[in-house]
């Protein structure tokens, strides 16, 4: 448990300081080729789901018995050697400076006042169509990115890491690339995704939660008290089509007393979300420097929580083995 500690906290540092150069080798990008490799040979015919069931299992066995080959045998070198591969694996499975990086592409064109140009850097994150949104679209589209992936590209890898190091960490990274490219529900993927998307839903269960009530913990509402930030957080989390999403944007939308939700088009298609927070104030571009700080502060506290919960269940289990009786 230790050694985990040691190298979730030697990834944060890298994660912060390097993030994920875009010409370097990623295993997302190869766990991603192999999903590509078999939905194109497993999804058609009959028995879809039951064929995407098999391709999520693949998936995450391949990474598990690779990860834990590799974990092991450096281990089995030196300590220093575990902690310090694991600390890599664990860090190609976060994204916080990419994620605030991403945001921030949005945010300087956008407070140019170059809305071509913001509406291009926003596709490039998200599904949505972003070609005629105004400044607060773009803004809100931003913000909601970042609200959403504080959980899926940060706290969640990291709270798997803590249950079981770089192999389930990867695995967990694993699970949210299965769920990106094949839990849809559209003609082509409504089957074959359904064990990728539900899957998903488990793992991010605890610590799209944790990441929602920590964003309030750190984080003073900037336009309400406390007590009402909580409410709408309770309120409006569970609004979200997805069972953990809705966590980090409710979180967010009450710390800036702006709605995150509303109206999106994909491909031409509308799609009237639920709205989080009330619209105390309009969504301006200084709010994604806002969702920024959150995210941060929100990471640095699960970080410190991981310290606490791990210590404890290390000296727990410590003191159950030594007064054991057998």
């Amino acid at each position: 448990m230790i050694y985990h500690l040691i190298a979730i906290s030697i990834a944060y540092i890298i994660d912060r300081l390097v993030g994920d150069p875009p010409h370097w080798p990623h295993p997302v990008r190869w766990i991603g080729t192999l999903i590509s490799f078999m939905e194109k040979r497993l999804n058609h015919g009959k028995n879809r789901r039951l064929k995407g069931v098999a391709m999520l299992l693949f998936v995450l066995l391949t990474v598990l018995f690779f990860v834990l080959l590799l974990i092991k045998i450096f281990y089995q070198i030196h300590p220093i050697a575990g902690i310090a591969i694991e600390s890599m694996v664990i860090a190609a499975t976060i994204a916080q400076k990419s994620l605030k990086e991403a945001a921030l592409d949005v945010h300087a064109p956008l407070e140019e006042g170059n809305l071509t140009e913001a509406r291009m850097k926003l596709s490039y994150i998200v599904g949505r169509d972003t070609d005629t949104l105004n400044e607060s679209e773009i803004a809100r589209g931003a913000i909601e990115t970042v609200a959403e992936n504080t959980s899926d590209g940060v706290t969640a890898p990291l709270f798997w890491a803590l249950i079981g190091g770089a192999p389930l960490a990867m695995v967990y990274r694993a699970t949210n690339t299965c769920d990106s490219m094949a839990g849809y529900l559209n003609e082509r993927f409504k089957d074959f995704g359904w064990a990728s998307a539900k899957w998903d839903d488990v793992m991010n269960w605890i610590p799209s939660r944790i990441t929602g009530i920590l964003m309030l913990v750190g984080t003073k509402p900037l336009r309400i008290e406390y007590s009402r930030a909580w409410k709408i957080l309770f309120r409006d989390a569970k609004k979200h089509p997805s069972p953990n999403s809705g966590w980090g944007e409710a979180a967010v939308a009450a710390i800036l007393g702006i709605q995150l939700g509303g109206i999106n088009y994909y491909k031409g298609v509308v799609s009237n979300r639920a709205k989080m927070g009330e619209p105390l104030v309009p969504i301006q571009a200084n709010h994604i420097l806002l969702a920024n700080n959150i995210l941060d502060k929100t990471v640095f506290l699960f970080l410190v929580l991981l310290w606490i919960g791990g210590i404890f269940v290390e000296f727990a289990f410590t003191w159950f083995k030594s007064a054991a009786p057998f």
